[in-house]
């Protein structure tokens, strides 16, 4: 299953939709991760907050392919994804174990394919190689074979990339 995770307005949702099964729209609409770590503990995979993000680990973690659509945020994920990446720790569970010779938590739905990234806005080169490293660590922590991370200066550019 493809799923897109973006921080773009209503008029992009339908070129979204066309190219996923799943999609969450990072709107801020949503309470930020309170650290509970209900999602990993005392009801597995989903979150206490009856809002739109309660479903987000089962989501992501059914993702075979995930792709975001983030605002460049000094070469970090835009606030209101960084709060959806929170929301979906319940992913992993609280246990350990070695993957590539380091400590991981345990994945709860199993390896994925591709965490792909898409990033847009004004950014340094600095900001990209920061972006690079952080999206091919997310990927390793969250079970995904390989990353790729893609910079657009304008949005024009972003059926091209889906």
């Amino acid at each position: 299953m493809r799923v897109i995770i973006h921080d773009l307005g209503s008029e992009y949702a339908s070129l979204i939709v066309a190219k996923c099964e799943r999609v969450i729209d990072a709107d801020g609409k949503y309470a930020p991760c309170q650290g509970c770590f209900g999602c990993w503990t005392k009801h597995p995979a989903t979150c206490f907050m009856r809002d739109a993000l309660q479903q987000a680990c089962r989501i992501v973690g059914q993702a075979d392919e995930l792709v975001i659509i983030t605002r460049n945020l000094y070469g970090g994920y835009a606030a209101d994804i960084k709060n959806v990446l929170d929301r979906s720790i319940g992913t992993s569970t609280p246990f350990s174990t070695y993957r590539g010779g380091q400590m991981h938590h345990t994945l709860r739905y199993g390896k994925h394919g591709l965490w792909k990234v898409i990033v847009y806005g004004k950014i340094t080169e600095a900001e990209k190689n920061t972006f690079r490293y952080m999206a091919e660590r997310n990927a390793v922590n969250d079970g995904f074979e390989r990353s790729e991370v893609n910079f657009i200066g304008d949005l024009s550019e972003l059926e091209g990339l889906l």
